[in-house]
């Protein structure tokens, strides 16, 4: 791969510019029915937006909103229910301090979403439905690609891979490069190996363990591994009770590389980002 992004520089989010020098925590607000973790609690705008204050109040870099379950076997949602639950939340976040990213695949709802603001696309399916990158292109806006084999209704029915780590880090870096050849300039790029998206446990494992490979394509590695099942399969606790192995999962994503990392528990992923920072200072 010829073409990366400069190492140690920032991120361009919209309307902000976000120093890497630390590691960023995203807050998770989903405004859906059926999500993994917690789908139904903040599924009026109302709740989402006062979720979202919280978290930012709590340390978040950015908030991250989304109204379509990508859980395993979650059913597609229709663009203009999706942009009904979006919305009105984005609208309310306009005036908080911190950048939003909308968590979307449909073009249609990325073009809505920015116009009213989004200052990062989050896009699971890496921005490949035609038009998708033609509508972020032009704007300043981030853009997040992930990593995912198949798609949600069936994508955990039997991955397989013959090199998870190289197949994921070729697929990321050929669509970083066709975003870079529509105009997104290296800074406004974020990848993300998509841990749970078509993976075994093993798969998610060793991603984890090989996050370094990915990291040297150059571009931030944004790494979502919270109240996941895999954390499920390790220590045997329900959705509900994984916020140790999922602070345990971020940190240990940050020592391999990670950026930003992706979570609900936004108070307890900063606390043990600042003892990572605290570290970090001492020769």
């Amino acid at each position: 791969m010829n073409e990366s992004a400069p190492e140690g520089g920032g991120l361009r989010c919209g309307r902000y510019a976000l120093p890497l020098s630390r590691p960023l925590v995203m807050g998770v607000v989903n405004i859906t029915p059926d999500s993994f973790s917690d789908g139904g609690a903040y599924f009026d705008a109302e709740s989402a937006v006062e979720r979202a204050r919280e978290l930012v109040g709590e340390g978040a870099d950015i908030i991250d909103i989304g109204g379509e379950s990508t859980r395993p076997g979650a059913e597609a949602v229709p663009a203009v229910e999706e942009l009904k639950r979006i919305m009105p939340v984005l609208d309310a976040l306009r005036c908080v301090d911190v950048p939003i990213s909308v968590d979307t695949s449909k073009p249609e709802v990325m073009r809505v979403a920015l116009a009213g603001g989004a200052d990062m696309i989050n896009d699971i399916n890496a921005f490949r439905t035609d038009g998708a990158l033609e509508e972020v292109a032009p704007t300043a806006a981030a853009v997040c690609i992930m990593h995912m084999q198949g798609e949600p209704r069936t994508m955990q029915a039997a991955p397989h891979y013959d090199d998870v780590v190289g197949e994921v880090r070729n697929f990321l870096g050929e669509r970083a490069v066709a975003a870079k050849r529509l105009g997104i300039c290296d800074e406004r790029i974020v990848i993300d190996p998509g841990f749970g998206f078509g993976k075994t446990l093993e798969h998610n494992l060793r991603l984890l363990r090989h996050l370094g490979e990915l990291v040297g394509l150059g571009w931030p590695v944004l790494v979502g591994l919270s109240r996941k099942s895999m954390l499920g399969r390790i220590t045997g606790r329900e959705v509900g009770d994984r916020v140790h192995a999922s602070v345990a999962a971020a940190l240990l994503a940050v020592t391999y590389g990670a950026r930003i990392v992706r979570v609900h528990d936004v108070r307890a992923t900063r606390d043990a980002m600042a003892m990572f920072e605290a570290l970090q200072s001492v020769t």
